[in-house]
């Protein structure tokens, strides 16, 4: 009996040894010197402090700045923690809506979401489909070339900006397939609203020194 216990032993401690302590210290030793930003999510640090990560997207209400996809994330009712409440962007409770094309209240979010597209950007042509439909996981920071093409002309005005130099900065914001031929075009939002800002602050230092 001893016999067969003791190699079942020292099986059990080096298969422990290996993936429960090399194996996780590796993994951690790796990511933590050739991907740091990646393994530490991503995050955006202005003046010091983070601002967000450019992996979850975020709400922005103000004119001066693109607005992200809808979120369908939700949290418990503060109230009632048996019920939930909306909650845009919830990392913590990454998800879509779930709601079947024949759902009635996804087909008045959408609606709705068209027309207060439509009345904050004055567009009277057809909406992007990312400006009025959550993504999967709720969480996206991107948005298409199209929707963003059509805040310009909203987010140049707020900022006493040409659309021309606004569309720079969405060009510049735009990223590619992935190795060419991988997922879309997309635009991160809150990449193009930080360069917007910074855009903004460099042009005020430089009025000051005048």
């Amino acid at each position: 009996m001893l016999a067969t216990f003791r190699p079942a032993l020292v099986m059990i401690l080096l298969m422990a040894a290996l993936t429960g302590i090399a194996y996780p210290l590796a993994v951690t030793w790796l990511s933590q010197t050739a991907f740091l930003d990646r393994a530490n999510g991503s995050l955006i640090i202005r003046d010091g402090h983070v601002v967000g990560s450019a992996l979850i997207g975020q709400t922005f209400t103000s004119e001066r700045y693109f607005q992200g996809r809808p979120s369908a994330t939700v949290a418990p009712d503060p109230a009632d923690p048996s019920r939930t409440v909306p909650a845009p962007y919830n990392a913590a409770n990454s998800a879509g809506s779930n709601a079947g094309p024949t759902s009635k209240s996804l087909i008045d979010r959408v609606q709705a979401g068209v027309a207060d597209y439509r009345q904050a950007n004055g567009s009277a042509g057809p909406v992007p489909a990312d400006a009025a439909t959550t993504s999967a996981s709720g969480l996206d920071p991107h948005i298409s070339p199209a929707n963003a093409a059509a805040q310009v002309a909203r987010v140049a005005t707020a900022r006493n900006l040409s659309p021309a130099r606004v569309r720079e900065f969405v060009a510049a914001a735009t990223e590619e397939r992935t190795l060419g031929f991988l997922g879309e075009r997309r635009v991160n939002v809150l990449l193009l609203n930080l360069a917007l800002d910074d855009e903004l602050k460099g042009a005020q230092q430089a009025s000051a020194a005048e």
